[in-house]
């Protein structure tokens, strides 16, 4: 190909007289990441599946068609651009008002495509609980007087007092929950959303955009988890011992 996967874009941004800072708004990518993209400074970019999605969404603001720049990005890539499920459009641009609602769709699907695969390794990897040994029974000469009421109600009420997280979204967001017995969610939430689980113990998230959601862990706020658009993998709340939080 005569151009680079940079130089093609430039040129036709150029050519439909669009700044760089108005696809930035129009897809939400971080302007640095536009500036890596029209350098050719693959180094700059996040993964090949979030870097490719970057690409579907500065095609679709230009108004053609992802296949010609991403056949750029795999000539420039080589081997380390590594394939992820093609997302189309399911209706063209009309208008460059209806523009960046329909590209940051977009990208939050890629987004979600990708960290797919990594919701489905975790599934396994559920925390450990683990069981206290049974004490040794006392011997037969000796009466065991029976708890007291109090004594087991409380044992009750401890055992059932599951850990209870809520999540509100300001922003389309992308979230995966998983619980210690097992159980995922899998969704992409809609600016205005509220969602809540439960869990005997603790949760497990990955989030694709951390600042479009706030958390609240049994009845408490949360700490603001991170910028639009980070992403946050293998978050664990409460957090363990050792483990950092955002």
């Amino acid at each position: 190909m005569a151009q680079s996967l940079g130089a093609y874009f430039r040129e036709l941004r150029l050519v439909r007289g669009v700044s760089l800072d108005e696809v930035a708004r129009a897809t939400r990518v971080s302007q640095r990441y536009l500036e890596a993209l029209e350098a050719d400074r693959l180094d700059d970019l996040p993964a090949p599946v979030f870097t490719k999605g970057f690409i579907r969404a500065y095609a679709q603001v230009l108004r053609e068609p992802p296949d010609e720049a991403l056949a750029r990005y795999r000539e420039l890539a080589g081997d380390s651009a590594v394939e992820a499920p093609p997302v189309t459009a399911t209706r063209s641009f009309e208008s460059r008002g209806r523009g960046p609602a329909l590209v940051s769709l977009a990208l939050l699907i890629g987004l979600g495509a990708g960290l797919f695969g990594l919701t489905l390794s975790l599934k396994n990897r559920t925390p450990k609980i683990s069981v206290p040994a049974q004490p040794s029974p006392p011997p037969a000469q000796a009466p065991v007087a029976p708890p007291s009421p109090s004594a087991e109600n409380a044992v009750n009420v401890v055992e059932a007092s599951p850990a209870r997280l809520v999540a509100r979204t300001n922003e389309p967001t992308w979230i995966s929950v998983q619980t210690d017995d097992g159980r995922i969610v899998q969704e992409l939430l809609p600016a205005g959303a509220t969602r809540e689980w439960t869990s005997p113990k603790r949760f497990l998230l990955t989030i694709g955009n951390a600042g479009g959601v706030s958390l609240e862990l049994n009845g408490r706020p949360l700490p603001p988890l991170g910028a639009r658009g980070a992403v946050i993998r293998q978050l664990v709340i409460p957090a363990e011992p050792g483990i950092p939080t955002p």
